[in-house]
């Protein structure tokens, strides 16, 4: 991971900052999917906090909702699974890049306000627990310090 893509603290496994460059090297999203542009205050096996700036140039846009866009909260919850993805990798080290993640379970989705464009998201994973493949997660979506989303998921970790 070169220093333009990641700085890492060699204090207790947190890394500052991953780009969009890293990030599409360790999960297998792409656009119009990739849905979290960096990752910062990564810390190893515990807990990630994605970023993704919302525009009005998203394709989602054009049919939800003509005339007052709204991201779509199964995008929210998506956007969840894809920074507990790139932990996930951070965490299992360069074997898990490109491997897929299949969500198992949703509990307790929440939506709270809607998300429009000009909105910057923080998506905040905290891993609840790991046994070998399966990884469960609890998640928010906050914009301006409120929480617009919340759920409780589990993902399988496979190969392609």
């Amino acid at each position: 991971m070169s220093d333009t893509q990641a700085k890492e603290s060699t204090a207790g496994g947190v890394i500052a900052s991953v780009d969009v460059r890293r990030i599409v090297q360790m999960i297998p999203h792409r656009y119009p999917m990739l849905l979290v542009d960096r990752v910062v205050d990564l810390r190893l096996g515990e807990s990630a906090v994605g970023i993704k700036n919302v525009s009005i140039n998203e394709p989602f846009f054009q049919g939800h909702f003509p005339g007052a866009p709204v991201m779509p909260g199964v995008l929210l919850i998506e956007s969840m699974a894809q920074t507990a993805a790139v932990l996930v990798v951070a965490t299992m080290g360069p074997e898990a890049e490109g491997k897929l993640v299949y969500f198992m379970s949703i509990d307790g989705a929440r939506f709270r306000r809607p998300v429009v464009p000009g909105d910057r998201i923080e998506v905040r994973v905290q891993k609840q627990q790991a046994r070998q493949s399966v990884w469960k997660f609890s998640g928010k979506v906050i914009v301006d310090g409120n929480v617009a989303a919340e759920a409780t998921f589990a993902a399988m970790i496979r190969d392609r």
